[in-house]
C-alpha cells in the first residue's frame, strides 16, 4: 500500500491495516530506523503492566473489612 506524507508529518495508516492490526483511536506505536526503513509497530503493554501502580493507594483490606463489619449490623439489625 501506498500513503503520502502531510506537510506537517503526518500520514494515515489505511483501515485495512488498521483492522488487521485492531489498532485504534489512542493506539501507541513505536517507531524506529531500521538502515533506511521505517519501522512502525504497536506497542505491546502487557495487563499486568497497564495496571501498575493504579491502585497503589488503595487499601483493599481495610475497605473488605468496613464491608463486613456492616454486612454483620444489617444482618444483626434484621434478625431483631
Amino acid at each position: 500500500m501506498l500513503v503520502r506524507l502531510s506537510s506537517k508529518g503526518q500520514m494515515i495508516i489505511p483501515k485495512p491495516l488498521r483492522q488487521a492490526l485492531r489498532l485504534e483511536a489512542g493506539t501507541r506505536l513505536r517507531i524506529r530506523l531500521d538502515g533506511p526503513r521505517i519501522i512502525v509497530e504497536p506497542e505491546v503493554t502487557s495487563p499486568v503492566a497497564a495496571l501498575f501502580g493504579k491502585y497503589r493507594d488503595a487499601n483493599f483490606l481495610a475497605d473488605l473489612e468496613t464491608e463486613h463489619r456492616e454486612e454483620i449490623r444489617d444482618e444483626t439489625t434484621v434478625r431483631i
